[in-house]
């Protein structure tokens, strides 16, 4: 008569499998959403900058003023330094906002 041998062993090696396959899919699944979070940040802040860039309509007989509340171009520039050194800002994105507050 035929005798099953180590169906313990077998087991336990099909149930490892599937623990290790679980965990790598989870890490995936992690990775992925810290990555679509990082970008939906990089997105919220760029179109936050696109807002301040925009010029403010001036009625016409009207003196244009700088705004009081209205960081000045080197407080900017640091700022947009210190979000490149964190990561939150790419090579281009930092290149792309440094230009357009240059040029406003």
């Amino acid at each position: 008569m035929f005798m099953r041998r180590r169906p313990l062993l077998r087991a336990a090696a099909i149930g490892g499998g599937a623990y290790v396959a679980g965990r790598h899919v989870a890490r995936q699944s992690a990775a992925r959403d810290q990555a679509e979070d990082d970008q939906n940040a990089r997105l919220a802040y760029l179109e936050q900058q696109a807002v301040i860039a925009q010029p403010v309509p001036v009625a016409a007989g009207t003196a244009p003023t700088a705004p009081a509340s209205a960081a000045s171009i080197p407080e900017q520039l640091d700022q947009l330094a210190t979000l490149h050194r964190q990561g939150t800002l790419s090579d281009d994105e930092f290149t792309t906002a440094k230009a357009r507050l240059l040029s406003s």
